[in-house]
């Protein structure tokens, strides 16, 4: 299978068939692409092409679009369609997408959509849904899945199945409950149909499954899935009732998110904004990190004003030229420490006592600055600086270079302690607070050592 590559010249075939209204050679044209790549095209088109097309194709396949594109591009759509063809779309896709989908409408919107809905187990379970935040494991499961009763026989388990699985995309498991919806555990199909017609459920289903509370975290969830090497996991409440299922397809989405969020705090964008948001929303998610930055630098500056009496001294004014050197690698050292255990605490490897890691990172960094303060040793030797100036320059990294590994590893420890992502300490806030002990422990340093 060839990968689908959006070409300009397919875009413009588009338009030009729009706007000569060939809906027939439209049809023919699309009518082979997968949801996915359609997302792609409906991405890159202007607003209206998109309505027009949008509302040409089938229902059956633009209610997969709806969950891929754009959510900008998504809003637009759904103000363009009414009430009564949002419904429809949503008639075609699982409980946990229609519940996304219609979060993003206003609240009136939503309900007359939700009323709409024709199928009122359908909208019910939908209500129930947007009432679970976000990034819990309810607001990430799906109600459809395949459930069996453990006093069934097997005769009436395989009848039950068909049909419920008419309402299923993909069966990954089979939930075995009791007559009070309690999750019991899982029914292998093998075992299901080698055991005989008229055995029990009970005498057959397998007692162990993997489940999440339907409060847990989605990031929670994530590494469960991750752990234990799973497609789908049921999600119960206090009384271990059976509400739901979440597919991996879910949490591949939530991961990609997450990744995207970090990041965004790494390189110091404070909410989710795209690339082509307008001039405010860009500058309100950059802006306050910006101003941290800011009050960073002037506090550099208050410090180097602390020690200006080097500038009137000629041996050592020659210090003031490695400032931007000890500012560098107190922002490259701590970046590197906490990008390293915000990872491992995203992974859930970051394990036993704090000040077992912060010794291991003490030991750590007195290697790496004990290389590189040998390398600005030589450095002034091979410049004909004085000696007594470079063994100062190479002490003052090295106690910088292990300050800031320390920094870098308490605080994003300290934050994720304190329920507080510590992405935010891969950013501007890392590197700014480094950049400051960095430059007052290298002048503090030479001071004490060279006497100015």
């Amino acid at each position: 299978m060839t990968p689908f590559q959006l070409s300009d010249e397919l875009l413009e075939q588009i338009k030009l068939d729009i706007d000569a209204r060939h809906d027939k050679t439209l049809k023919k044209l699309l009518q082979e692409y997968h949801y996915a790549d359609l997302a792609e095209i409906f991405d890159a088109l202007p607003i209206d092409y998109g309505v027009y097309l949008f509302k040409l194709i089938d229902t059956e396949k633009t209610s997969d679009v709806l969950t891929e594109i754009d959510e900008d591009v998504r809003e637009d759509i759904l103000e363009a369609l009414s009430v009564k063809e949002i419904a429809a779309e949503l008639n075609e896709i699982d409980t946990d997408d229609a519940a996304d989908i219609i979060a993003e409408l206003p609240e009136e919107r939503q309900k007359e959509v939700i009323e709409q809905i024709s199928d009122t187990e359908f909208a019910q379970d939908i209500r129930e849904l947007l009432t679970y935040d976000e990034g819990s494991a309810g607001g990430l499961m799906a109600k459809e899945l395949v459930r069996v009763n453990q006093n069934w026989t097997v005769t009436r388990c395989v009848k039950e199945m068909r049909i419920q699985a008419q309402e299923v995309t993909r069966v990954h498991s089979i939930y075995v409950v009791d007559d009070e919806n309690v999750l019991l555990g899982r029914l292998s199909l093998k075992d299901l149909l080698t055991a005989n017609d008229r055995s029990k459920i009970k005498s057959v289903y397998i007692p162990k499954v993997d489940s999440v509370h339907v409060e847990e975290n989605g990031e929670e969830v994530a590494k469960i899935m991750s752990k234990y090497d799973l497609e789908a996991i049921p999600v119960v409440d206090d009384d271990k009732k059976l509400l739901g299922r979440i597919t991996i397809d879910d949490i591949v989405d939530l991961i990609k998110d997450e990744a995207e969020r970090d990041y965004k705090l790494a390189a110091g964008i404070s909410s989710d904004v795209q690339a082509d948001d307008s001039i405010l929303e860009l500058t309100r998610a950059r802006l306050p990190w910006l101003i941290l930055g800011l009050i960073g630098g002037l506090g550099s500056v208050f410090i180097l004003e602390g020690f200006e009496g080097v500038m009137s001294h000629p041996s050592y004014r020659t210090l003031f030229f490695f400032t931007p050197l000890i500012a560098a690698m107190a922002g490259n050292v701590g970046v590197q420490s906490s990008a390293i255990i915000v990872q491992g605490l995203a992974n859930d490897i970051v394990k036993g006592s704090l000040w077992h890691r912060l010794l291991k990172e003490i030991g750590l960094s007195l290697i790496n600055g004990g290389a590189l303060a040998i390398l600005v040793v030589l450095f002034g030797w091979i410049a004909q600086q004085p000696i007594e100036v470079s063994i100062t320059i190479a002490l003052s990294m090295l106690c910088v270079i292990v300050v800031a590994a320390l920094v870098g590893t308490f605080v994003p420890i300290v934050l994720h302690r304190r329920g507080i992502d510590p992405a935010i300490a891969t950013g501007p806030f890392i590197t700014t607070s480094n950049d400051i002990f960095g430059i007052f422990l290298f002048f503090y340093i030479a001071k004490l050592m060279l006497g100015f």
